[in-house]
């Protein structure tokens, strides 16, 4: 393959297994972001939902393309027919995702579930406990690396042993739950 046909590929690559998709996700899902907590998560999601819209919407198109010209139309990857449909897809996904607020500086609001929000879920403890392990580790760093005043190194004992409580806590909490 030579130097100029490298941009091609990529690019043909990108409009048959990615963008496509990417547009529609972002469409679909306007209040989806790559920040927080669960960016990794999220970006695995956007990722994944846009190979395979992609990909669906490629083997779509080209479905369509063969049922509507069947002696005419010549399946390649490579078609500027199918490149164009899916490039207006992408442009109308795209659009659709700009005037839903997708691209905005603050998302606009998700989806609201029914019924009253839940108590103290699995999801929430799970993000607490580690949020709790994390700062144990920190305190337990600083303490080993960082710390000579024997002032600071008591405080820091200290918020290490209430960090114990409040796991202990937690999950005394949630045994008893699920005892009733």
């Amino acid at each position: 393959m030579s130097g100029a046909n490298i941009p091609e590929a990529l690019a043909g690559f990108l409009l048959l297994f990615f963008v496509p998709g990417y547009a529609l996700t972002k469409a679909l899902f306007p209040e989806w972001r790559l920040r927080g907590a669960d960016w990794i998560r999220r970006a695995v999601e956007i990722g994944t939902l846009s190979f395979v819209l992609s990909v669906v919407l490629t083997v779509l198109v080209g479905y369509g393309l063969l049922a509507a010209a069947p002696g005419g139309f010549q399946a390649y990857w490579s078609d500027p027919v199918l490149e164009a449909i899916l490039a207006g897809i992408a442009a109308i996904g795209l659009a659709a995702a700009w005037g839903r607020g997708a691209f905005a500086r603050t998302p606009p609001a998700g989806p609201r579930p029914e019924g009253p929000p839940p108590e103290d879920g699995a999801w929430d403890l799970s993000r607490e406990l580690d949020r709790l392990e994390a700062e144990a580790r920190r305190v337990r760093h600083r303490l080993r690396t960082e710390v000579r005043d024997p002032a600071e190194r008591d405080r820091l004992t200290a918020r290490l042993e209430e960090i114990r409580s409040e796991t202990l806590e937690i999950a005394r909490r949630r045994e008893a739950e699920y005892a009733e």
